[in-house]
């Protein structure tokens, strides 16, 4: 037992601890969407979510488990609770879903490492043999920093920075909480291999090319990654930037994918756009979190916001799952940021953008919305939690 009152530990504006109970929190409140939002259907699905322990991968575990019965094998890498630290809050999601799934009466198992190794892959198709079968869908939502390649042993690191040209803008600097200027240097070629090698479309392949081989892909199997395209606010840094190259070359991995596996499997490879979202990544990107906290502002005061899991809801009632044909744009993208993207919305922004400084951004922006979604995010300041009240930290699931 390890009970403590746990505090946020705050370097910069990054939480450097979580909290259980707060983690915990907000598993259940996705499952209740879910619950609340699409009917029960008992599939005997087996799903397979790379990524599985945040954001849109912990989401989409949620809604496949709780929309459709699914027993998923995740993975995730995160660091579990010692003697000094808490968890991660990835870790405390998955401890927190695990103990729900099991009280509901569904099966889940988890994995806990690099999934872009060869170990890992290995690992999970051990386990898929010996506890699932073949699996009817695979979701692919990891955000890394850094990859090891694991044929090569070279480390990867991606950048999020222009190409070709400087980019000059504004952003809040989070740490003193006012508008500044940023300029970002454009990348170099290294850095642009480098991001692609981390954030392309290579690892994906290759945990298609793993299960091909181990025989675990069912008969219409369903392969969905995840990407971001944003408005044009954000294209310098992002769509046209490092980023945007290294989801190209995701793009192209896949389209190849879904031919490869309609003609074996009579399956599917898709790639969901979604929305700009508050995520632990997010917040570390320039720009970034300047524009999210207009963005909700707007979207909020319209009434058409969703976080992560209202997403997943729609991919999975709407687009992806038993019976459904995914409604594609032209490029064969499942486009869940229509929302962001209607012009009254991103006409608004790109207003409010152009007048935003440090003595109005409090006014023109959901800025103290976004400051709490982000410690939301490790499990802090979210409602009904009393911080006061020592919680045990050294979960296991």
């Amino acid at each position: 037992m390890a009970l403590q009152i746990i505090k946020p530990r705050i370097r910069g504006f990054i939480c450097t601890n979580a909290h259980p109970v707060g983690c915990q929190t907000n598993v259940q409140n996705q499952i209740d969407e879910i619950k609340q939002g699409i009917p029960h259907k008992e599939t005997g699905m087996n799903a397979l979510v790379v990524g599985a322990s945040t954001g849109y991968g912990l989401a989409s575990r949620i809604a496949l488990t709780y929309a459709y019965g699914a027993k998923t094998l995740g993975l995730l890498y995160e660091r579990p609770p010692d003697d000094r630290r808490t968890a991660t809050a990835g870790y405390y999601n998955t401890a927190a879903f695990h103990q729900q799934a099991a009280a509901d009466g569904f099966s889940a198992a988890s994995l806990n490492g690099d999934a872009f190794s060869n170990e890992m892959k290995a690992e999970a198709i051990s386990r898929l043999k010996s506890d699932f079968g073949k699996i009817d869908i695979l979701v692919y939502s990891i955000a890394a920093p850094r990859r090891i390649h694991p044929n090569t042993g070279t480390s990867h690191e991606s950048v999020l920075k222009p190409i070709g040209e400087p980019y000059t803008g504004k952003t809040i600097d989070l740490n003193r909480e006012v508008i500044t200027p940023v300029t970002i240097e454009p990348a170099n070629e290294q850095e642009i291999t480098d991001t692609i090698a981390v954030m392309g479309g290579e690892d994906l392949e290759m945990w298609v090319d793993a299960l091909t081989e181990a025989e675990l892909l069912a008969p219409e199997v369903t392969v969905v990654a995840y990407t971001y395209i944003g408005s044009a606010l954000t294209w310098s840094i992002y769509r046209d930037g490092t980023i945007g190259r290294a989801k190209d070359d995701l793009k192209t991995r896949v389209d190849a994918l879904d031919e490869r596996l309609a003609n074996q499997l009579g399956g599917s490879a898709y790639i969901s756009v979604n929305k700009a979202v508050v995520t632990q990544a997010s917040a570390a990107i320039p720009v970034v979190p300047l524009y999210v906290s207009i963005l909700y502002d707007i979207m909020n005061a319209k009434g058409i916001n969703e976080a992560p899991i209202g997403q997943m809801k729609r991919l999975f009632s709407e687009h992806l799952g038993p019976g459904l044909e995914p409604q594609l744009d032209a490029e064969r993208y499942i486009r869940l940021d229509d929302r962001e993207l209607q012009p009254e919305v991103t006409d608004a922004v790109t207003e409010r953008w152009d007048q935003i400084d440090t003595d109005n951004f409090y006014e023109l922006s959901d800025y103290a919305g976004f400051r709490q979604r982000f410690r939301n995010l490790f499990g802090f300041e979210v409602e009904r939690v009393d911080y006061d009240e020592a919680v045990e930290t050294e979960l296991v699931f």
